[in-house]
């Protein structure tokens, strides 16, 4: 990244909180200004891990005109505005917004439709041509997250731990983020299943109807028109041979689709929306709203 000097308020920057990685694209003007990728962080902390990236590029509250983070497990406007407050001073304008819904703007454009996101955790959000917005899923790993990484994990070492062969899993419950090692056992599940391996068969056939299940529901709740534009998002769908599994499950539950690639990843939805964000604000939209 570099640093912005004598264009205050010129740089608008989207952030995409995701269960592992955070993303972070800065814009000037349209164009790419920079990007930052690590290991992801709490949403408590997020204040201080952007901080210490603002101190390193140079960058302040005057010099960042919008702000936009697209957050993981983040729903509710009380919960939104918590984090925004939080993030107070990063720059002149906070907008935060789920990561589903940011996911689902950057990969249709803007167009009604449905993404499937499965990564380390599951959701489904749908849009209508009216903007209306509804979602199915994204219960965390406790309630739900069905067809996620974890849950395919999860489902591996319940049928797989016998016997002796239970300590390898309590030795994951008790490690350091749990959740995210169990997410990592999914690619191996998922090749196992691609070579034949009955159980794992069984486990990934599943997790691919649970998903197909989700985007039929949101389909339905929203009455979009057939085919149904769909999307994805996340590490797990990014398998091909998994995601064509969520397409014949979804066939067969009679739903006509197209599925399109991603436009766009979702940090860059967020950047997108921090520039509309700080354009509301601009002096020339100040200008001519009079």
């Amino acid at each position: 990244m570099s640093a912005i000097r004598h264009n205050e308020g010129r740089l608008a920057v989207g952030v995409d909180l995701g269960g592992t990685q955070i993303r972070v694209l800065a814009l000037v003007n349209g164009r790419p200004w920079g990007r930052h990728e690590g290991p992801t962080t709490d949403e408590n902390d997020l204040g201080n891990l952007l901080r210490k990236l603002w101190k390193r590029q140079q960058w302040s509250g005057r010099t960042v005109a919008a702000l936009v983070v697209a957050a993981k497990g983040i729903w509710t406007e009380r919960e939104r505005q918590a984090l925004a407050q939080r993030l107070g001073g990063l720059a002149s304008r906070v907008l935060v917004v789920p990561d589903a819904q940011a996911a689902l703007l950057g990969a249709l454009d803007g167009e009604a439709g449905v993404l499937i996101l499965a990564g380390t955790g599951s959701i489904a959000v749908g849009r209508d041509g009216r903007g209306r917005w509804t979602r199915a899923g994204g219960l965390g790993p406790l309630l739900g997250d069905e067809g996620s990484g974890f849950w395919l994990g999860r489902e591996w070492l319940r049928a797989t731990s016998r016997g002796d062969d239970i300590l390898p899993a309590l030795a994951l419950l008790r490690a350091r983020n749990p959740v995210g090692r169990i997410a990592a056992l999914a690619p191996g599940v998922i090749r196992r299943a691609r070579r034949g391996n009955r159980e794992a068969k069984r486990i990934v056939s599943s997790g691919q109807a649970h998903l197909a299940a989700h985007i039929l529901d949101i389909s339905r709740r929203l009455r979009l028109s057939s085919p149904v534009l769909v999307s994805w998002a996340g590490s797990v769908l990014g398998d091909d041979w998994y995601r064509a599994g969520v397409g014949r499950a979804l066939a067969r539950a009679g739903l006509r689709a197209r599925w399109v690639a991603p436009a766009r990843p979702p940090v860059a939805a967020a950047a997108r929306l921090a520039e509309r964000l700080a354009g509301k604000n601009s002096p020339r939209t100040r200008k001519n709203s009079r």
